[in-house]
């Protein structure tokens, strides 16, 4: 049977959080690149402008954004015709990789995603269509909620990328899939338990499809799995 690997798309595949700069940027006149301190709010006003989707958190933690400016930046977006068909991809020709090797090597590929509703088509029409410009042509695509790992488990996925911890340990904890953390962050940033549970981890895509290329499902000697363990960065559980 073909390898099953289902890709995260922001952080991921698309470069979601450089947009949400650029509109907060564009709310704030710039101030946006120069985060100051949190201002003191009405708590009534913070509670009537809490709302914004959890897709915005990693720019609200890194420009340290109130509630209120939290969803001023969604209103812009969710206003944005297509917004998601916007992104840049992160590293541009690995789309189309993917697609080339998944046609090569026959892998069954599934695109997951948190995306919210914004204006023009459905999250789900906008992720297909940006996929098929970059390469990957007819991509199954599922706007999800809830646990990736139960996820990962009622479709016998053998791998999944993504780019959040909590994901992969979801995954992890949850299912027989193998979680592969894509970290371009800081080493020292990254969560202790992602090593414990054997998370596998990768600075880039490319890395990971390197990686991905290499397992052969056809193999069935002992050492392949223990080879991918390694190339993971997982030595210790590979020698266990």
């Amino acid at each position: 049977m073909p390898l099953r690997i289902a890709f995260d798309m922001d952080g991921v595949l698309a470069d979601m959080e450089s947009a949400l700069v650029e509109q907060a940027d564009a709310l704030s006149g710039g101030a946006a690149r120069r985060p100051a301190e949190r201002p003191n709010e009405p708590a009534a006003d913070e509670a009537a402008s809490a709302g914004a989707p959890d897709v915005v958190e990693p720019v609200a933690e890194r420009l340290r954004m109130t509630p209120r400016q939290q969803r001023r930046l969604w209103e812009r977006v969710e206003s944005i015709e297509n917004f998601w068909q916007t992104l840049n991809e992160i590293e541009p020709g690995t789309v189309a990789t993917l697609y080339a090797l998944s046609v090569e090597r026959r892998w069954e590929i599934i695109f997951l995603t948190k995306r919210p509703a914004t204006a023009g088509a459905t999250a789900q029409i906008q992720t297909q269509r940006w996929l098929e410009a970059r390469g990957f042509l007819l991509p199954s695509v599922y706007v999800v909620q809830g646990s990736r790992g139960q996820i990962a488990a009622a479709l016998a996925l053998d791998f999944v990328v993504d780019d959040r911890p909590e994901n992969c340990l979801d995954v992890a904890v949850d299912s027989k899939a193998k979680p592969i953390l894509v970290w371009r962050d800081d080493e020292t940033r990254r969560p202790d338990a992602v090593r414990r549970l054997g998370i596998g981890v990768v600075g880039s895509v490319a890395r990971c499809l390197d990686i991905l290329a290499q397992v052969e499902v056809s193999d069935a000697s002992p050492g392949m799995m223990t080879r991918v363990l390694r190339l993971l960065g997982l030595k210790e559980q590979a020698e266990a």
